[in-house]
């Protein structure tokens, strides 16, 4: 099989992505699985190669995804001359590091929409930089809904085998709980049921969270259960689809962890955020610092394939080559299945 070509982002230069683009990249592996093609400012992935002392490495810079090489050794770099590096500074928000990255996401959506690679994967961006930029995104989900011009779409967490996707992601909470509606929670769960099969799960089980406390324990604390999410889940099941619920959530993700559900729909941000970072974010307290920070966040329901990190800038530590890559590798492996199982 055609090793599939994966369009990485720097994400905001200012941050951690260029390093742990490096340090991804120096693993030989990789390069047997997939074609990893960097989108961004060529001369800070150089100099992340500088400050890893990775002089094993060595830039290639291209105009076109064709002009890659592709082999360990070589970082091929879709060239964008973004960073002035005489008024550029590590771990700084800045107007010019949140266009470069904007600039980034764009590109990088523009060839996979043009079928010049099979994939996008994204480091992280800041989302005040972006929008001192005159960019007015809530973040890198939105952006790429607004330029693939889709509306049904969804946000995917991945940590091992526990997947989580949301009904409502970037709002406030009152907004969340607005947004619980029946034909949002069918298209999330048919969303959910589509992204399963698509990375091999022949008959995906799905769990669907109850909004609140209990699951409504039956309108007692609420009837977003009763009248919205029972609803939806009596329209996808009869479409075939294996989903069970509204579960409790402060059980739900117990459940799924041990195998008994497949992917979890979650009603809001944080409800399905929480359990997967307590899993992916180790803290070491002795070393005072993240022993991994591992996670995958994926949009479902594009035209196109992106997965991303499932982490900030890491601006307080930007610059001294001192992040874990762990998400990043997590999420191109991701993009690799999800390239390779297209049209299946």
């Amino acid at each position: 099989m055609k090793r599939p070509l994966i369009g990485i982002t720097m994400g905001d230069p200012a941050g951690c992505g260029p390093e742990i683009t490096v340090k991804a990249l120096r693993d030989p592996e990789l390069y047997r699985r997939c074609r990893p093609l960097v989108v961004g400012d060529a001369k800070m992935i150089e100099d992340s190669i500088r400050i890893l002392g990775a002089q094993e490495l060595k830039v290639n810079r291209v105009s076109d995804p064709e002009e890659g090489s592709y082999r360990w050794g070589t970082i091929d770099v879709y060239h964008l001359d973004l960073v002035d590096m005489s008024r550029f500074e590590y771990g700084r928000v800045s107007a010019m590091c949140g266009e470069a990255a904007f600039q980034c996401v764009k590109t990088v959506i523009g060839l996979a929409m043009d079928g010049r690679i099979d994939a996008t994967v994204t480091n992280a961006l800041n989302k005040e930089a972006i929008n001192l930029a005159g960019h007015h995104y809530s973040g890198h989900t939105e952006i790429y809904a607004d330029l693939t011009k889709t509306d049904k779409y969804t946000m995917m967490l991945a940590h091992e085998d526990l997947r989580v996707v949301h009904v409502s992601t970037h709002v406030s909470l009152r907004e969340a709980c607005d947004r619980v509606k029946k034909d949002r929670v069918c298209d999330v769960i048919r969303i959910a049921r589509d992204a399963c099969l698509r990375l091999g799960i022949q008959s995906p089980r799905i769990g669907v969270a109850g909004l609140n406390p209990h699951a409504g324990e039956n309108g007692l604390f609420g009837r977003e259960e009763i009248e919205e999410i029972i609803p939806a889940l009596e329209q996808v099941r009869a479409e075939g689809i294996a989903a069970e619920g509204p579960i409790p959530p402060d059980s739900l993700f117990s459940k799924a962890r041990g195998g008994w559900y497949d992917i979890v729909v979650a009603m809001y941000h944080d409800q399905g955020h929480i359990p997967l970072k307590v899993l992916g974010f180790v803290y070491d307290k002795e070393k005072g610092k993240w022993g991994a920070v591992s996670g995958v966040n994926i949009t479902l329901g594009l035209p196109i394939i992106r997965s991303s990190v499932d982490h900030g800038t890491a601006f307080g530590h930007a610059g001294q080559g001192v992040q874990n890559e762990i998400s990043l590798v997590n999420a191109i492996d991701y993009a690799i299945t999800l390239a390779e199982n297209q049209g299946k």
